[in-house]
């Protein structure tokens, strides 16, 4: 696999519905922390796409670039930042305006068909087609994310989230509004910055009530690990066996 590019994508300035504010935080809640050094989740889409090189190069990377700078619009916060000031009792998620998602172009001679077939292979086999989150003691990054181009077969989108910030339903919110806003440009009859309601995030902590303390109690345990004071975010490295394998399984109602 060689890489192509790496692209810096900051959340649109064209106008939508949500105001992106100067900088934001957003604290963790207990739903949260209970994930906070475990491994990030990586996930990876493939598509069909049977085609020159140079017309993926020109159609669907500006796309998928512009769509993407869209949909950050609304999950801003996935732009940012995750760390755990001395000042608070608790991780946070900071964004400020200019911060950036990373954004790997890749191109890839293994087989499409098989990786992205029915049939069983090695995991190790699509190891390559995920980005690595960056992440020390100090802060880590949300999400990444990476196109890898098969020529003249199809492309894969593997992501890379954090588990502290990303729930499933979040993470998978998160692709459906960028595949919608993609599918929406241009397309004249709308306006392609619109997110319907179902796909638009929900950003307000406040609402979500701990009357039995869990969060304390999952704040001291991970402060004690490794510690005391032990704010780290570094993750636990954990692998699985080198001879996994993967596949893809059909099911039926």
């Amino acid at each position: 696999m060689k890489t192509v590019q790496l692209f810096k994508v900051s959340p649109s300035s064209l106008g939508s519905q949500n105001s992106l504010p100067s900088s934001t935080s957003l604290p963790l809640t207990f739903f949260d922390i209970l994930w906070l050094r475990l491994p990030p989740v990586q996930r990876v889409f493939f598509y069909e796409f049977p085609n020159q090189p140079s017309l993926f190069y020109d159609t669907i990377l500006p796309k998928l670039k512009h769509s993407l700078s869209l949909a950050l619009t609304y999950y801003f916060p996935l732009a940012g930042i995750l760390n755990w000031p001395h000042d608070s009792n608790k991780p946070i998620i900071t964004y400020n305006v200019g911060d950036t998602l990373s954004l790997i172009v890749a191109e890839s001679d293994a087989d499409f068909n098989h990786l992205s077939g029915s049939d069983l292979c090695e995991a190790s086999e699509v190891h390559h087609l995920v980005p690595e989150l960056t992440i020390s003691d100090d802060q880590a990054s949300v999400l990444a994310l990476q196109v890898t181009l098969f020529p003249n077969h199809g492309f894969s989108i593997g992501i890379t989230s954090h588990h502290a910030v990303l729930d499933g339903k979040t993470s998978t919110s998160f692709i459906k509004s960028w595949a919608y806003l993609c599918n929406k440009l241009g397309d004249s009859s709308s306006s392609p910055c619109d997110l319907p309601p179902e796909l638009s995030p929900f950003l307000d902590r406040e609402i979500v009530e701990d009357p039995k303390g869990v969060e304390a109690k999952y704040l001291s345990d991970w402060l004690k690990q490794g510690g005391p004071n032990n704010r780290s975010l570094k993750v636990w490295n954990l692998q699985g066996p080198q001879d996994s394998i993967r596949g893809l399984f059909y099911l039926s109602r």
